[in-house]
């Protein structure tokens, strides 16, 4: 009579990002996972360990001696929203990344028990295997929408599959006298990040400190890029994209005021879904949205229709829950207060706070 099998124990661990060994292990875990996104890889978690001053933790699962499982993790601190461990910090993916059901469950139990350790009364997961009829954990599926879609084949294909109206606006756009750079290099990192800091000054967002814009891009190379839009001479829409498995995220972008009535906006949009099908991409990701919100609507105007994202919550035992949502009624005030800070004021303050905002 055969002995029944037994599955190999799953082994957990706190990775170590200082050994590069390590790191290039993980980064080829997370290449070929099929769910593995540009904010599971190590070097997302390193890049915002570095530009915010947080602290990047990997837990591994292993089984015989391979992977079985992975989950990165920023540990972030807020005086304004407390302590917490996300998956991933300053992301709109993560969450845990698992060869089967034993090994999630397994990381998601860890990821606990490294919370209580630490003193963070709450976990985040965006995306991932996410915790099934676990105590402390809420899922949500009605929170965000996600937006992608294949590029076309050719500079016209892509201009006609824009809907009517927002092709008339990119229209409008290639007739201005706009010039268009891209560029990894010191001038395209202080035209980005100038635009930028004012942009979401008038949403009445702190901005992040400029540390964290170039750490992403020294951390990814070629895998990160900003693509600029001038007018005579003044930058006035901007946008650093990141490129994971033939896809294009236009992640960190806004523009001035100006940007409005030039169309500059529609214009780097457009110019980006071009360079982006010229360096080999085929689909074009425009990031997640809040469900019902203005930039969701204007995402839909592009011809991108809203997928919804699983993300999950846990509270620590006694608890209270978490509530960094700038939408709440307990922040929708602090939002319309910084939407009339001075813009210098804005940016000297707000990468103390931002760093917080994980």
């Amino acid at each position: 009579m055969n002995a029944p099998f037994r599955p190999a124990a799953v082994v957990l661990r706190l990775a170590d990002l200082r050994d590069p060994g390590e790191v290039a292990r993980l980064e080829g875990y997370v290449a070929d996972h099929p769910e593995g996104t540009a904010f599971h890889r190590p070097a997302w978690l390193l890049a915002t360990a570095r530009g915010t001053g947080n602290r990047a933790l990997a837990l591994v699962a292993e089984s015989a001696g391979s992977l079985a499982g992975f989950l990165p993790l920023t540990e972030a601190h807020s005086p304004l929203f407390g302590r917490v461990l996300v998956s991933t910090g300053f992301a709109v993916g993560g969450g845990v990344l698992a060869q089967d059901r034993r090994a999630a469950d397994a990381l998601i139990t860890a990821a606990e028990e490294l919370a209580l350790r630490r003193s963070c009364p709450a976990i985040e997961l965006r995306g991932g295997d996410l915790p099934e009829a676990r105590d402390g954990w809420k899922v949500r599926t009605d929170s965000h929408l996600g937006f992608a879609a294949p590029l076309a084949g050719d500079d016209e294909a892509q201009l006609n599959w824009i809907p009517r109206k927002q092709r008339a606006e990119v229209r409008k756009g290639l007739a201005t006298d706009l010039e268009v750079s891209v560029g990894r290099g010191e001038a395209e990192r202080q035209a980005h990040y100038a635009v930028y800091a004012e942009s979401v000054r008038n949403l009445g967002t702190p901005v992040f400190p400029r540390a964290l814009f170039d750490a992403v891009l020294d951390g990814f190379g070629e895998a990160a890029d900003i693509l600029t839009v001038r007018h005579q001479g003044q930058p006035v829409a901007s946008v650093l994209s990141l490129y994971h498995k033939g896809a294009v995220m236009p992640y960190w972008g806004g523009g001035t005021w100006d940007a409005r009535r030039l169309r500059a906006n529609d214009r780097m949009y457009y110019e980006l879904m071009l360079h982006a099908r010229r360096r080999g991409c085929d689909t074009f990701d425009f990031g997640r949205s809040k469900t019902g919100s203005g930039p969701a609507d204007f995402k839909k105007n592009w011809g991108f229709e809203g997928r919804p994202l699983a993300y999950a919550g846990w509270t620590a035992p006694g608890a209270p829950p978490r509530d960094a949502d700038p939408t709440s009624a307990s922040n929708s005030a602090k939002v319309e207060l910084w939407k009339r800070l001075p813009l210098a004021l804005a940016n000297r303050i707000g990468p103390h706070i931002a760093r917080g905002l994980a």
